[in-house]
């Protein structure tokens, strides 16, 4: 089957046809596209910390003491000034936002717009969306995970999928945003969602919502 893929060419975006091995062979494209770009800046990232001032490294080593670190298990530890200038830069720079070289202060977050993830499927067309009674602003991450079995009560590595957009009448759609990354999860998968505010680079804990996709009525 044939359907409309909206990928990036360049600085455009464009609508092709596609198949779904073709839509496969696109997500893997832009999924190794986007790794390349996290590579390229890892190095650049390195490259200005070695590139600062011993004044402005003693600031990022200070503020590092104050800040922590959270596992995929759970566990918090300290980051070193290094690591924080990679976080936050890195942050900063796969959002399009502006690099710093002094430490930013740690924000206190606003409250969470999205509350909770329905997925619905109307005739075979699976709908993704978060329940927004408020406005998710500029700054809100949605990660996803994979589909998974039914019966999973974890989840593996969560994935950008990009800022959570304006939602229309309480409802902010990540479909299209979820189907670029993964393609359309098939009916009787669990599909996991974090999501969680970024301020100057630094990120709030975030907070995590599944559902199970629906078969069609």
């Amino acid at each position: 089957m044939e359907v409309a893929v909206i990928i990036a060419d360049g600085e455009r975006l464009r609508a092709v046809q596609a198949t779904e091995e073709e839509q496969a062979a696109i997500r893997a494209m832009l999924s190794k596209r986007a790794a390349l770009t996290v590579r390229n800046n890892l190095s650049k990232i390195a490259a200005r910390w070695r590139g600062l001032q011993e004044a402005q490294r003693a600031a990022w080593v200070t503020a590092a003491k104050q800040a922590k670190s959270t596992t995929r298990l759970g566990q918090s530890g300290t980051l070193s000034g290094f690591l924080l200038f990679t976080k936050i830069n890195c942050t900063l720079a796969q959002f399009g936002q502006d690099q710093v070289e002094a430490p930013p202060a740690h924000p206190q977050f606003d409250d969470l717009a999205p509350q909770n993830l329905v997925i619905t499927n109307t005739s075979g067309a699976v709908a993704l969306k978060l329940t927004c009674p408020t406005s998710p602003g500029a700054n809100t991450i949605v990660r996803a995970s994979a589909p998974v079995s039914a019966g999973r009560e974890s989840y593996g590595d969560c994935r950008v999928l990009g800022m959570c957009p304006a939602p229309v009448q309480g409802s902010a759609d990540i479909t299209s945003l979820y189907t670029a990354k993964y393609g359309a999860p098939p009916a009787g998968t669990k599909v996991f969602v974090q999501v969680n505010l970024m301020v100057d680079g630094w990120e709030q804990v975030p907070v995590t919502f599944s559902a199970i996709v629906p078969t069609s009525p």
